[in-house]
């Protein structure tokens, strides 16, 4: 009787699916790649890219049956802050609360510095000078100019500090806490080299902290100077880094500020080491709060002013942040947008650096295709002060009338008197750093008793 042969069957297993590590993701890889074959760290711009807690983590609530909504073409929603009230002769009038953060002349070309100038003052509101001086563009078309005293000194003169509107005192920025600025060589033209007493196309680094001062008692002594400089005429600024906000904001007051500047690490149009940017500090969300605290244990809540600087983008960022307790808050990142940075027209020439329209950000190298962060006279042709000036303009005009429309929908007749009784948070983390209940519950994590 014949044995039949059983017939084999080949089952094709299928192939394992690759996992990649979220610890060594392709960003790291790339990066442990490019520091092995350089052998060093690297420089950009644009502020902390991780994600994190922002105000899209914070809701209104709009008023319905226990708040009564302003009718919004028939009812005045106010938006206008005055700075600097406690102790200058001067204090700073503004139609709104949306201020221009300092970015020097230097790292911007003086096209884009006049165009900032020129945005601001239609807007009603007041730009910055940044480190490394003052220029005749952005005097000229800024009605209303606060001028930056940073560690470095550069361009630093009695004459500019007595034709600024105000004075603002750099002790820490949210994109490098505890760290300096940076200025490549190509950037350092004549004219950035003469206003800063620099060697032209040196790279320069900025001091991480005053020559002259080594805490807040200095800083007092410092305040007082200019103040003496001045004529007690304007107002004093301290900017702060979101690193130690509660006490940090304390010991400004206590040591003479008028304006409170806290500068949280989605803020960065400033380049530094990539190490600074996404590891050192606080987030935005997080430094509000403890600040309002500092100033609410003084006494001096809405007398010493407090702005927030750090990724605001729209008119719901800037009416959290009034709720949250600011007095206004400053834009820097985005007002270079507005002038036209990043734009997809120039999509060619970026992929030419080696990027993307909407992720350049090493405006340190002096490329910038839109001819707003470089020193290249010709690339700086490319950007019209006076339409990038209008642009700046519309961007803060609507930003403006979506904080009052929100503002209105919560019942109140100015952008200042938002409360945190008016938001919740969509998560446990915004919850714990605005101190504001978990939506859906009356929990605030963190707060005794819970």
């Amino acid at each position: 009787m014949a044995v039949e042969t059983p017939v084999t069957q080949t089952v094709t297993l299928p192939a394992t699916l690759p996992r990649r590590s979220a610890t060594f993701d392709d960003y790291t890889l790339s990066e442990i790649r490019r520091a092995a074959a350089t052998g060093i760290y690297d420089i950009r711009g644009g502020g902390a890219k991780r994600k994190m807690p922002h105000f899209d983590d914070l809701l209104f609530l709009g008023a319905s049956m226990s708040r009564y909504p302003l009718e919004g073409y028939r009812e005045r929603c106010d938006t206008n802050v005055v700075l600097g009230s406690q102790n200058a002769k001067k204090p700073i009038e503004l139609d709104i609360p949306i201020t221009i953060a300092g970015m020097s002349f230097g790292a911007l070309s003086a096209q884009a510095k006049e165009a900032l100038g020129r945005g601001a003052t239609i807007a009603g509101t007041s730009t910055t000078t940044g480190d490394g001086g003052m220029t005749a563009e952005e005097r000229g078309q800024s009605k209303t100019l606060v001028y930056q005293y940073l560690p470095s000194r550069y361009g630093m003169n009695p004459n500019d500090l007595r034709q600024a509107d105000a004075i603002e005192v750099v002790v820490g920025q949210g994109a490098k806490p505890g760290g300096g600025g940076m200025l490549l060589g190509q950037k350092i033209s004549d004219r950035v080299a003469e206003m800063r007493n620099l060697p032209k196309g040196i790279d320069q680094r900025s001091a991480c902290r005053h020559p002259d001062w080594t805490g807040p008692d200095d800083l007092a002594i410092k305040i007082r100077e200019l103040r003496e400089i001045t004529n007690w005429e304007k107002p004093i600024f301290v900017k702060i880094s979101g690193t130690r906000p509660f006490y940090d904001t304390a010991l400004c007051v206590k040591a003479g500020a008028d304006v409170v500047v806290l500068d949280g690490m989605q803020g960065g149009t400033a380049a530094t080491q990539e190490i600074f940017i996404e590891h050192v500090g606080q987030p935005t969300l997080a430094c509000i709060r403890p600040a309002v605290d500092a100033l609410q244990d003084l006494g001096m809540h809405r007398k010493v002013q407090l702005i927030i600087s750090g990724g605001i983008r729209n008119g719901a960022d800037v009416a959290k942040a009034l709720a949250l307790g600011a007095d206004a808050v400053s834009i820097g990142t985005a007002a270079l947008v507005a002038l036209g940075d990043n734009d997809p027209i120039f999509e060619e020439e970026f992929n030419q650096l080696g990027t993307t329209a909407g992720a350049y950000d090493d405006w340190h190298e002096g490329r910038d295709p839109a001819g707003i962060s470089t020193q290249d006279a010709e690339l700086a042709k490319r950007l019209d002060p006076i339409a990038a000036g209008r642009r700046l303009a519309n961007y803060l005009k609507v930003m403006t009338l979506e904080a009052q429309t929100i503002a209105r929908a919560c019942g109140k007749s100015h952008v200042n008197n938002l409360e945190p009784e008016d938001l919740v948070a969509l998560t446990v983390e915004a919850a714990a750093m605005a101190k504001v209940p978990l939506a859906g519950t009356d929990w605030i994590p963190g707060r005794s008793g819970y």
